[in-house]
């Protein structure tokens, strides 16, 4: 069972019209598979990713950070059905970096890892209405698909043709086990650091360490290219695949300013890229573009 706030479950089937889409609280879905897979990275290269000041990426006693693949087909809710492909890096958010040893405690309360959303394509326009004009995420429609095939589940995104990423895992096989958790977003949107938190269950398989099996192709596509600099190690530290999960999007979140030791002249992305997209709910075409040796992160 997901653990909802007090909040949440005292607005139950209370509606809502933000942006002039509708919600039913609380804001939740049902009947959604799911992969997740997390590879170690250069935790150096990926704070050069991090905006501001105060989100700072999580360190393993080994000192190396974490790169985390998560994707949903979403099949019910509010807003139809739609692939989301989340690339993030595991993060702390504070004045400064979680020392090492403390590394665990980055999972309290309620076994959240929290996380900086490096891009999030997702299959439809109204989810990139609803997610970025509202929680402030970094989504856009892109080309994707979710498949369970011979024991192997797997994504693929694609951007103006381009591949921009792939995951393919194996079924961790054994038993499912009951996997409840919570997630803290971080995004920049706006010119500030949005945090929104999701909560989700499901029976679960998983795999860890040796029986973590994956592969990871990143293309070369402007969007994505700067993954591929942040030494991220092919062989997974978790996979898992969520045959049925629900989850729920708290609708309360929390945002501060991005600041610099420096005056900022870029204008960072605002509202204006949300506010006249239609909420369509048609995809794109399933992707089609080739993967290879070129793009496997071995």
């Amino acid at each position: 069972m997901i653990f909802t706030p007090r909040r949440e479950r005292r607005l139950a089937g209370r509606h809502a019209l933000v942006d002039g889409i509708p919600f039913v609280m609380p804001v939740n879905s049902r009947t959604s598979p799911a992969l997740m897979a997390a590879f170690p990275l250069d935790a150096d290269a990926a704070a050069n990713l991090l905006p501001g000041g105060e989100v700072h990426p999580l360190r393993l006693p080994n000192g190396r950070g974490l790169l985390v693949i998560t994707v949903i087909y979403y099949r019910d809710t509010d807003i139809g059905s739609y692939i989301e492909f989340s690339i993030a890096i595991a993060c702390t958010h504070g004045p400064r970096p979680l020392p090492r040893m403390l590394t665990g405690l980055a999972l309290l309360p309620d076994f959240a890892l929290s996380q900086y959303v490096v891009d999030l394509p997702v299959s439809t326009l109204v989810s990139v209405k609803g997610g970025k004009g509202v929680w402030g995420m970094p989504k856009h429609q892109a080309n994707l698909d979710f498949n369970v095939e011979d024991g192997i589940i797997s994504s693929q995104y694609d951007i103006d043709g381009e591949l921009g990423v792939r995951i393919e895992i194996d079924h961790p096989g054994g038993p499912r086990l009951p996997l409840r958790a919570a997630g803290v977003n971080y995004c920049a949107f706006r010119g500030m650091l949005m945090k929104s938190t999701v909560r989700f269950a499901s029976p679960a398989y998983v795999g860890a360490f040796r029986r973590a099996r994956a592969h990871l192709y990143i293309g070369y596509a402007p969007r994505v290219r700067s993954l591929r600099s942040l030494g991220i190690s092919g062989r997974p530290l978790f996979t898992a695949y969520l045959p049925d999960s629900g989850g729920t999007l708290d609708d309360h979140f929390e945002s501060w300013f991005l600041t610099s030791t420096d005056n900022i002249t870029f204008r960072p992305e605002g509202m204006e890229s949300v506010v006249d997209l239609e909420p369509s709910q048609e995809w794109l075409k399933p992707p089609s573009a080739p993967y290879g040796p070129e793009q496997w992160i071995p």
